[in-house]
């Protein structure tokens, strides 16, 4: 037999070939965009491990919390004032003081000497003076002496020219030696005058000269108390009661003026010092109350400083212990401290959560009968350490989810069982 070909018959198979794959190609679409449509299969979660908390409203406290420690109130950084050598220090760190307590002793040999120094020429001066006023004396006493003589001169001079005068009244003499006698009165009147005027010039002058010499001494004797003490200042005292904190110093070593030589601080007068994260520092203000926890109890204060920029993100402010401090409480303690902003009343609030900002707006998971929990909006509005108000999204009674939910963005909806 011969095979007879039949061209009619292969291309139907081939027809039915092309029809099979465009329908296969069909099928396999329409299952890669139904598959592409369909919603992913809602998480299940354990509710017992989740953060809830409901909407409430009522009163709400406003307040910050920062970490921060106990220091002095009273703190007195010992400096030197004087430049010397550390010669013994008496005390130890956390040694108890009194204002007159020494600290340590310094030693500067040439300020010593000139202490010696300024002594000495006190001394020469004084003596110096002594004997200015000595020999100023014994001259005055002899001009004074000189005048006593001129004044008797005067004086037999006048009674010799009256005698004169009577006897030519009487014509016993005649007028020429009473001429003579009078002349002599009057020149010996005047020279007693002219005694007299130079015992008042040089009482005067040696008046002059003693205050110029005391004015020297008294200008050595400053001298020499300034010098007495700077040396005293060699010997360093507390100043203030207290307890001591630091001597950074030690024997042998050289320091120059204004080197810290200790701090003394007084223990029963602390302050806690607060590190406030920058962002919630921005209404806190001087007079507002707050919390201080020492660990051993709670103590009440008021902020009374705050830095007026922050540092490494954060602001710290100063609060003053109103309260007795719990035992325990020393310096250095670190301390939890809260501080009180204001009191809201009739407002709104829920927990914070973990991604809770004031005056924002976020997305979180709230908690249906159902079991379920959907993403609805909200609007923030001020915040407290625990708690925030809600302006938008919730309503009271309303229990929503405050752990971080960030690794379940993809999902609005979430299956609690």
């Amino acid at each position: 037999m011969v095979d007879i070909p039949r061209p009619a018959a292969a291309r139907r198979k081939t027809i039915k070939r092309l029809i099979y794959a465009v329908i296969f190609l069909a099928v396999v679409s329409a299952a890669t965009l139904g598959l592409s449509r369909l919603k992913p299969a809602v998480p299940s979660l354990d509710r017992a491990k989740l953060w809830t908390d409901t909407v409430k409203r009522g009163p709400m406290l406003r307040d910050v919390r920062g970490l921060g420690t106990l220091v002095p109130e009273d703190v007195r950084w010992i400096p030197a004032t004087r430049e010397g050598i550390v010669e013994r220090i008496d005390l130890k760190i956390g040694d108890s003081v009194k204002p007159e307590t020494i600290v340590l002793v310094l030693i500067n040999p040439e300020l010593e000497q000139s202490l010696v120094e300024a002594d000495l020429q006190v001394r020469a001066a004084e003596s110096e003076l002594a004997n200015t006023r000595a020999q100023l004396q014994n001259q005055l006493i002899n001009q004074q002496m000189n005048l006593v003589a001129a004044e008797a001169a005067a004086k037999r001079a006048k009674l010799q020219a009256d005698i004169n005068r009577e006897l030519s009244e009487n014509g016993l003499i005649g007028d020429l030696p009473v001429k003579l006698s009078e002349v002599d009165a009057e020149n010996s009147a005047a020279q007693s005058e002219m005694e007299r005027k130079r015992v008042d010039v040089y009482a005067k002058s040696a008046e002059a000269q003693i205050a110029a010499q005391e004015t020297h001494v008294q200008q050595l004797r400053t001298a020499y108390e300034l010098k007495k003490s700077q040396v005293g200042q060699l010997t360093v005292r507390a100043g203030a009661a207290g307890v001591v904190q630091q001597l950074p110093v030690e024997v042998g070593q050289h320091v120059n003026p204004g080197t810290i030589l200790a701090k003394v601080a007084d223990p029963g007068k602390l302050k806690a010092e607060l590190k406030i994260a920058e962002i919630q520092a921005k209404d806190i203000a001087i007079g507002q109350f707050a919390s201080i926890d020492t660990r051993n109890g709670l103590v009440r204060g008021h902020v009374i400083r705050m830095d007026p920029a922050a540092t490494q993100g954060t602001v710290t402010i100063d609060v003053k212990l109103d309260g007795e401090l719990p035992k325990g409480a020393r310096l250095d303690l670190s301390v939890d401290g809260t501080v009180e902003i204001e009191r809201l009343n009739e407002t709104v609030f829920v927990g914070r959560p973990a991604y809770g900002q004031p005056d924002t707006a976020v997305r979180m998971f709230k908690v249906l009968l159902t079991g379920e929990a959907v993403r609805v909006p909200v609007k923030f509005g001020h915040s407290a350490i625990n708690t925030i108000e809600v302006r938008e999204g919730l309503d009271v009674g309303d229990q929503v989810i405050l752990s971080d939910m960030s690794q379940w963005d993809a999902f609005d909806r979430l299956k609690l069982y």
